[in-house]
């Protein structure tokens, strides 16, 4: 018997109507929907809420918003992280939430760069994909293989690039000391 069928202590044997207590959190059609259905509509407001006239491009606050300068960027940087936490709230595989806040790192790191960064949040909208991600692990879980090749692929990129950097500049440096005449 589920908690809306139950009656009240209150119910006395000769009612014709029991008392019922009704708990909107158990109550709800499904948690998990509602859930999904809110992220979408904060995905959607954050990149894609605006149409750009003449065209089907649609863009959201967070390009728009990115455009002020210095401190444009971390309101939505902040929204778009609670994206994440909500999905790892419902349960999302370790590998997607470490996909979404891959997604969420590039956005926040490629955003941040003037002008450029915004034009390329409003084509990489990284919050929709974060959402595309979750309700596709919602309904294929397999998937999180998948999502954990991807963040193990990216990692090696990612230390293939700091070692590149770190080459270069010792490089550079011995160059710089060479031409000085230091070394």
């Amino acid at each position: 018997m589920s908690p809306s069928d139950a009656a009240t202590d209150d119910a006395t044997p000769g009612d014709d109507a029991p008392v019922v207590v009704y708990d909107a959190v158990t109550d709800a059609a499904d948690p998990e929907a509602e859930a999904l259905a809110r992220l979408r509509r904060l995905s959607h407001y954050l990149d894609s809420a605006v149409e750009i006239p003449g065209t089907n491009f649609r863009v959201g606050l967070d390009p728009i918003v990115g455009l002020l300068p210095v401190a444009g960027d971390v309101p939505t940087a902040a929204v778009s992280a609670y994206i994440v936490a909500e999905a790892a709230a419902l349960g999302a595989p370790r590998e997607t939430v470490a996909r979404m806040v891959l997604n969420l790192v590039v956005d926040a790191v490629v955003g941040s760069v003037p002008l450029v960064g915004d034009a390329f949040d409003a084509v990489w909208k990284a919050n929709q994909r974060n959402v595309r991600l979750l309700e596709a692990r919602r309904t294929d879980p397999a998937g999180a293989t998948r999502d954990g090749r991807v963040v193990a692929v990216a990692g090696v990129l990612l230390f293939v690039l700091l070692v590149a950097l770190g080459a270069a500049a010792v490089a550079a440096s011995w160059w710089l000391l060479t031409a000085a005449g230091v070394v």
